[in-house]
């Protein structure tokens, strides 16, 4: 018989890529629909005041990106076990993905998500800006797997390594600004 109960179709990396991609997406929009409904309680906050407070979160990342102050993150500073991978693979795939994609559940070193959900979160903007934010997230850690997938090369982690202090130094100076123009622009 070919499909016998204990007979498992063969696991295409490609297939689990996606659909891991798919949990990063779902995480990343999920929490970020949180952060737009919790936004509606900065709302009494005049604007200028959530303007001031955009800004200094924003400086005070690039300030720790750059290394000058030492502020430690609000994070599960670990990793999502194994065994979610080894009992089904899709269904771990995505569910690792979907964890990941919150930001809440594991390691994320960079300060630029928490200035942006905390951006977000005091800008009060609407629904949909919010919520693709939040997907571009996902999209980001996603488009990082499928770039690694791609390489199919191990010197692609030593390359990664070695840039990323000034990708991220990057990276928080370009949410600085972006945060101070949808601040002024808020207003």
């Amino acid at each position: 018989m070919l499909f016998s109960p204990g007979w498992r179709a063969p696991v295409r990396q490609d297939q689990v890529l996606a659909v891991f991609s798919a949990g990063l997406l779902l995480g990343g929009t999920l929490t970020a629909t949180v952060l737009w409904l919790l936004s509606g309680l900065t709302e009494p906050l005049p604007g200028v005041a959530r303007t001031g407070l955009i800004i200094a979160v924003a400086v005070l990342g690039v300030a720790r990106e750059a290394g000058w102050v030492r502020i430690p993150m609000p994070q599960n500073a670990r990793q999502i076990p194994q065994e979610v991978l080894r009992a089904r693979i899709r269904r771990g795939a995505l569910r690792f993905g979907f964890e990941l994609g919150t930001g809440v559940r594991t390691y994320v070193s960079a300060s630029a998500p928490y200035v942006v959900a905390l951006g977000l979160l005091l800008a009060h903007q609407g629904p949909v800006p919010t919520i693709l934010t939040g997907t571009g997230f996902g999209i980001g850690r996603a488009a990082t797997a499928a770039t690694r997938y791609a390489s199919r090369h191990d010197e692609w982690d030593d390359r990664r390594v070695t840039r990323m202090p000034l990708l991220k130094n990057a990276i928080a100076l370009t949410v600085l600004v972006a945060l101070v123009l949808l601040a002024v622009h808020g207003r």
